[in-house]
């Protein structure tokens, strides 16, 4: 979620991945893919940053997240404790 301003100066926030587009009519206004619009404070380009920011973070975040040893990978020795159950998430053949 990307936080954006209304023109009343309220914060609220937006999740970028319903974004269909940003139109500059004077003010910039959002328009969703369900159609909803919301007409915000921010520029067209100051907009743009936000939703850049945003997935260039989710993608470290991802690669910090790949780069960690995962649970999954544990044999019942490794596990914390004798009652642990530990499911693997994805299958690791892919």
């Amino acid at each position: 979620m990307i936080l954006v301003t209304r023109l009343n100066g309220a914060v609220f926030a937006l999740n970028p991945d319903l974004v269909e587009r940003a139109d500059c009519t004077p003010d910039t206004v959002i328009t969703l893919v369900d159609g909803t619009k919301y007409v915000i404070a921010e520029s067209v380009p100051e907009f743009i940053d936000s939703v850049r920011h945003y997935r260039a973070s989710l993608i470290a975040q991802a690669s910090r997240m790949e780069a960690e040893p995962a649970t999954a990978d544990l044999t019942a020795e490794d596990a914390p404790s004798k009652n642990a159950t530990v499911l693997p998430l994805h299958r690791k053949d892919r």
